[in-house]
């Protein structure tokens, strides 16, 4: 993972600006991978104190103890404006052991925009030598003007070769490596969640295709979540894959989307792919996954029938 996070432009800008000491006083880090932004922005901070692997700062810095270098919220929590005005009361302090003193504030896409302009000021003008270096998941949560002042950096979502090498680093012992990380849109906690379970999600939606059960199966997906949506995805596109000669593109076993290929007509698989995505997008915007699950089987099932009739 720290392999994966060190290779991305902005960790190393990032750090080639503290090298230099030319380092914006309010970053912030736009990283897609919310489970893994706070590891991340770790990571970045043992770069803005120059701390090598293995060094006491560094190793503070990974426990959330170094003096200079504080963490808001707790992990898990939510930056309120109590902590807002810790921070601003804590920014008028003299750092402990150097002359810079780093405030890493996680989840800024969960802060509420009393929070956010509470901090404003202080994030567009902090005392000397106080930085400010926030993560957030998405753009659109982050106030116009807190934007304004911010030096942003964008992550983009990391390629299937990138995601597929730290999945076997972390997981060397799981099988499904390649397909976890061809369906997990280059996000990697995705990645890991299509990896447990053996696969569930992908053996899921093989039988949602093959209409084994649909109401279970949709139910089952239920508890899986998004992960089982991003699984159809790369199951159909394999089915479609193998069904226009290019199955040896298909990161899927090719027994199972064989016996598939001659279900759905190439139409109905391209129009399944779409009707996926919207699903995807639905349960990402908290709609209840076995419902949505439930829907886009109907969907499914209808354009494959209107196909049925044209042939």
């Amino acid at each position: 993972m720290r392999q994966l996070f060190r290779s991305t432009t902005v960790y190393r800008v990032f750090a080639q600006s503290a090298a230099r000491g030319d380092t914006a006083h309010f970053t912030l880090v736009l990283f897609p991978d919310e489970v893994y932004l706070r590891a991340f922005l770790t990571e970045c901070a043992k770069a803005f104190f120059g701390a090598e692997d293995g060094s006491r700062t560094a190793n503070l810095i990974a426990a959330e103890s170094f003096s200079d270098c504080l963490f808001f919220p707790p992990a898990g929590g939510k930056l309120t404006a109590d902590m807002a005005g810790e921070i601003a009361d804590e920014s008028q302090l003299r750092p402990v052991e150097g002359v810079k003193k780093l405030f890493v504030l996680d989840a800024f896409h969960t802060v509420t925009p009393l929070v956010q302009n509470k901090l404003l000021k202080l994030l567009e003008e902090p005392p000397a030598g106080v930085f400010f270096l926030a993560g957030a998941s998405a753009e659109h949560t982050v106030l116009p003007t807190v934007l304004s002042r911010a030096n942003v950096r964008k992550v983009a979502p990391f390629t299937e070769a990138e995601t597929a090498a730290a999945l076997a680093r972390m997981h060397p012992q799981e099988a499904g490596v390649q397909a976890a990380a061809a369906a997990c849109g280059g996000i990697l906690s995705a990645g890991e969640r299509l990896l447990a379970g053996g696969g569930e999600d992908f053996r899921l939606a093989l039988r949602f295709l093959s209409q084994d059960d649909v109401p279970a199966v949709c139910r089952a997906a239920g508890e899986r979540g998004a992960s089982f949506f991003s699984a159809l995805r790369l199951v159909l596109r394999d089915v479609l894959l193998t069904q226009t000669g290019q199955g040896k593109y298909a990161a899927l076993p090719g027994r199972d989307l064989a016996a598939l290929s001659g279900k759905y007509p190439a139409g109905v698989l391209t129009a399944a792919l779409s009707f996926s995505a919207e699903a995807e997008r639905d349960v990402a915007f908290h709609s209840n996954p076995a419902q949505a699950a439930l829907s886009l089987a109907l969907r499914i099932q209808k354009e494959r029938e209107q196909w049925q009739k044209l042939s």
